[in-house]
C-alpha cells in the first residue's frame, strides 16, 4: 500500500476521468487530496465534489485539504519534506499550474505541493490539460440560448437548490446536480462538447516540465492507473 498525494487544480478537462482513476487507486492505497480554490469550484460545478470522500476517507494521510481552509503558507504540504508520501499526482493540471511549476512559483496548494515534493525527492506525475492538441472537452451545464424560449415560469430556475439559474447558469454557485437539465421541457440546459486548441506557449511549458528532474508528464487519464 502506497501513500499518495493527489492535487486537484481548476481544470474541467480530464477531471471526471481523473476522479474515476483515483477512486480505483484508493481501493488499495491511501490517497490524501489537496484541492486548490479554483479546483474546489470546478469540482463542484462538475458535480464531482461528493466523490472526493470516497477517495480520501478522512483518516491520517487520507484527508481532504481545501486551499481556502489551509492558509497562504499551505502548512500541510510540509508532509512531503517529512517523507510521508510516496508520490504526488497532479491531475488534471491547468496551463496556469504547469506554467507556475516550470517558473518555480509556489503560491497555491497544488504548486506548493509540487515544489516541496520535488525538493524532497518525491516523484511528481502531472497530467496537463493541454498535453494533446485539438482535444474535445465537455463543459459544465449551460443554457443554450437558441433552444431556450424564456418560459414565463422557468421550472429549472425555481427548482435549482443553489439558486444558480438566471439568464445563464452561475457556475460558481452550481453544484452540477443536473436537476435543471431534467426539468427543462425544451432541452435547453445541456452539456455540449467543445474543441480546445493548445497554445504554443502551453506546449512549450509542457516540454519544459518534461525536462525538470523528478517530474513526469502523463499523456492521458489512462496513464494514472498504470503507475500502480
Amino acid at each position: 500500500m502506497k501513500n499518495i498525494a493527489w492535487a486537484v487544480t481548476g481544470a474541467g478537462h480530464y477531471l471526471a476521468d481523473s476522479v474515476a482513476a483515483m477512486e480505483e487507486i484508493s481501493r488499495k492505497n491511501r490517497v490524501c487530496t489537496f484541492v486548490s480554490r479554483a479546483g474546489e469550484e470546478v469540482v463542484k460545478m462538475y458535480g464531482l465534489f461528493d466523490r472526493l470522500p470516497e477517495i480520501s476517507g478522512g483518516g491520517y494521510l487520507e484527508e481532504i485539504f481545501l486551499e481556502q481552509e489551509e492558509g497562504a503558507s499551505s502548512p500541510k504540504t510540509g508532509r512531503f519534506m517529512m517523507n510521508r508520501f510516496d508520490l504526488l499526482i497532479i491531475a488534471p493540471a491547468t496551463a496556469n499550474t504547469v506554467a507556475k511549476i516550470v517558473c518555480g512559483i509556489a503560491d497555491s496548494l497544488p504548486t506548493n505541493a509540487a515544489a516541496l515534493a520535488n525538493k524532497a525527492g518525491v516523484p511528481v506525475y502531472v497530467l496537463p490539460t493541454d498535453v494533446k492538441e485539438n482535444a474535445k472537452t465537455e463543459p459544465p451545464y449551460t443554457i443554450d440560448r437558441d433552444l431556450c424560449i424564456r418560459c414565463e415560469v422557468c421550472e429549472p430556475r425555481n427548482a435549482c437548490p443553489k439558486g444558480a439559474i438566471e439568464e445563464q447558469i452561475d457556475l460558481v454557485r452550481c453544484d452540477g446536480c443536473g436537476t435543471c437539465k431534467d426539468l427543462c421541457p425544451h432541452g435547453a440546459i445541456r452539456k455540449a462538447a467543445i474543441s480546445v486548441t493548445t497554445r504554443p506557449l502551453d506546449k512549450e511549458n509542457i516540454e519544459r516540465l518534461r525536462a525538470i528532474p523528478g517530474f513526469v508528464v502523463l499523456e492521458g487519464p489512462e496513464d494514472i492507473e498504470t503507475l500502480f
